[in-house]
């Protein structure tokens, strides 16, 4: 199965788009790949385009999904069914004007449901659930045990999710016969189409429950807290999704349970800077150091080396260590640390450093002028230097 295109991508719009410039986006290509005004042959295409660029929409038109996607991606409308995506969007407004029939018949034609409640029936899976968790760059380079807490719905222990209280009579639907969906045969533009559509008499479970359960008033479901210890692989990033599979919120009695997400946060480093499995590392040296030639202390992320400074070194010089970044998360190997060298130039001297500075000069070829400071300069220095 092919992997999913980004919403926006799909759409062609930036990440920053306006609700006006999605809707006018959505509104030119719903027009070009509209089944009803492509060519025969290339229908079965263009439906297959309606349905990804209409998916997209109904995301991205809807402030919460749009919130939810730009944070955790596909892995955000997990569990959400066509009906919760396309739901409350207003598809009658961009197509108005359009010609044939209406909006429903389309996606009738698809099978996504027209954004009103409606649903295939069956039992549901339970939904997922999204927490955070923050690391240091340490526990990223060597991998860790975290522990979260996170609430999540459970059966409830009285009705073990039946939603009926414990002795009382469960009848079978008369409406659906006990199947919780019920058949639905419409005339639309494109024909006879029939649906298979949740029974609304029992809300698609297929039972007339007569008195609910006391303890979980019927929903089947209680809240409950659970503290999981979860494993970050060496070499995360920050902004990585971990799944912890079947900790989510439990759904209807077959529907299955839902999925845990975890985003990684990584602590800003007090030495280092990262880009994927490389590290950044700024070196200040002294001017000695850099003429002359010296061997540094260099720390990593997992102990200190030793960096050899060659005799002539010049500010902003980088060196690299092989194999002394971040390891890879999904293979071998070891990204490497660059170290940023600085000369610093002091900025006091006594007069024994001045004089041999200016004799060196003077061996050198260089024109020296001494700078001397005056009484403006001396005022300013007691001031920054109370």
């Amino acid at each position: 199965m092919a992997e999913k295109r980004d919403y926006y991508e799909v759409l062609g719009v930036d990440k920053t788009a306006d609700e006006k410039e999605i809707k006018k986006a959505y509104r030119k290509l719903a027009r070009k790949y509209h089944p009803d005004v492509v060519e025969e042959d290339k229908k079965e295409e263009a439906t297959e385009k309606f349905k990804e660029i209409s998916e997209a929409y109904a995301v991205l038109s809807d402030e919460e999904k749009r919130q939810r996607y730009d944070q955790f991606g596909h892995a955000g409308m997990e569990g959400f069914s066509n009906e919760d995506i396309f739901r409350n969007v207003n598809f009658e407004d961009i197509f108005q004007g359009f010609g044939g029939g209406g909006i429903e018949d389309i996606f009738d034609l698809f099978g996504f449901g027209s954004g009103r409640t409606r649903s295939r029936g069956g039992p549901r899976r339970g939904s997922d659930i999204y927490t955070e968790v923050q690391i240091t760059l340490e526990e990223a380079a060597n991998g860790a045990d975290k522990e979260i807490t996170i609430r999540h719905d459970v059966f409830c222990p009285v009705c073990n999710g039946s939603k009926a209280e414990p002795g009382s009579d469960v009848e079978t639907c008369p409406v659906c016969g006990g199947t919780g969906q019920r058949k639905q045969i419409r005339q639309s533009l494109f024909g006879q189409v029939m649906n298979v559509v949740q029974c609304g008499e029992c809300n698609g479970t297929g039972k007339i429950i007569k008195e609910s359960c006391h303890n979980c008033r019927g929903r089947g479901t209680v809240k409950e807290s659970k503290t999981l210890n979860i494993k970050i692989p060496a070499g995360v990033e920050s902004g990585n999704r971990l799944r912890v599979s079947g900790e989510g919120n439990v759904g209807d009695v077959g529907g299955g349970t839902g999925d845990i997400y975890v985003e990684v946060h990584i602590k800003r480093h007090d030495y280092f800077e990262r880009d994927g499995a490389n590290l950044y590392y700024e070196k200040q040296i002294s001017f000695v150091q850099a003429s002359l030639g010296d061997t540094v202390d260099i720390p990593t992320i997992n102990g200190e080396v030793e960096l050899k400074i060659p005799a002539g070194t010049q500010s902003g010089t980088t060196f690299r260590l092989r194999d002394q970044g971040m390891p890879y998360m999904r293979r071998a190997g070891k990204g490497n640390l660059y170290v940023n060298v600085t000369v610093v130039v002091p900025q006091k001297l006594s007069k024994e450093q001045k004089k041999l500075l200016i004799q060196f000069g003077e061996i050198s070829g260089d024109e020296i002028k001494v700078y001397k400071k005056g009484i403006f300069d001396k005022v300013k220095d007691a001031i920054n230097n109370p």
